[in-house]
């Protein structure tokens, strides 16, 4: 095992016969994605994409949830706005995930809400459980969907129905989700890492290149979007941390009430 891989607070990585399982681990906040989680995301790719001994990859969370998005309370305490390099970051986040040529499944074990859908959705297939629930509710907590909500739902979906999903940040089952073709499958919950390591087989015991490299041609079309949409979704998502809105809707989730946004 790479020391590195040890050296992570937020995330476990085992390996085994080719297939690295990626295990968000912050199951006491639902694998909210903290300022520190957040910077060994971007970071964690890179090493996995040039570690020979993976062929395939499996991301999944610890506990009942995948990933709840966004640590609220940080946001609520400014964590992410006093580490400047935060947008810089977000950015790498996505596009480090996209660089990696092994083939990605998400093994979404429960909730995947914001950035948590995101990190499951620019995976290469995706496993549901079918009582998850899957959203970008960005504009729920008075942001803009900028983490790569605006590229990936898109592509799923097509613009009107991602647009109505973004804009109303609603909730879609794992059930919901395959039936729109959000997600690849749909299993009971204590399937879903079954079914995401069944697949896993079958493409480590495959031919390595040619199934990278269909991989990289398929994501060319999906790196244009990501150049096309994502720098300003971000920016119009950094915007949107300095309005009133969000600072209203993150202190009303903390006090636990319905935000009160301002119409001026």
């Amino acid at each position: 095992m790479d020391s590195y891989y040890n050296t992570l607070q937020t995330i476990l990585v085992s390996k085994d016969n080719g297939v690295a399982t990626v295990t968000l681990n912050r199951p006491e906040a639902r694998n909210a994605v903290s300022p520190v989680m957040h910077t060994e995301l971007t970071q964690l790719w890179p090493r996995v994409g040039a570690d020979p001994e993976i062929d395939v990859v499996v991301v999944t969370g610890a506990g009942k949830a995948f990933c709840a998005g966004g640590d609220v309370k940080a946001l609520d305490a400014g964590a992410f706005k006093r580490r400047g390099s935060v947008t810089t970051e977000a950015r790498l986040l996505i596009t480090n995930m996209l660089d990696v040529e092994q083939p990605i499944i998400a093994a979404i074990n429960g909730d995947a809400i914001g950035l948590g859908a995101t990190i499951a959705l620019f995976c290469d297939i995706t496993v549901a459980a079918e009582t998850a629930r899957i959203a970008d509710p960005h504009v729920r907590v008075g942001l803009v969907a900028g983490d790569g909500g605006a590229v990936i739902w898109p592509h799923l979906l097509g613009p009107n129905r991602a647009k109505e999903f973004l804009m109303r940040g609603n909730m879609l089952s794992g059930t919901e989700a395959a039936r729109l073709g959000l997600v690849n499958y749909a299993v009971p919950t204590g399937d879903v890492l079954k079914k995401a390591n069944e697949l896993a087989r079958e493409l480590a015991d495959g031919p390595r290149w040619a199934i990278r490299w269909t991989k990289v041609s398929v994501n060319k079309t999906l790196k244009e979007s990501v150049n096309l949409v994502l720098d300003s979704s971000l920016a119009f998502e950094e915007i949107s941390m300095n309005l009133p809105d969000h600072q209203e809707a993150t202190r009303a989730f903390v006090e636990k009430r319905k935000p009160v946004f301002n119409k001026a």
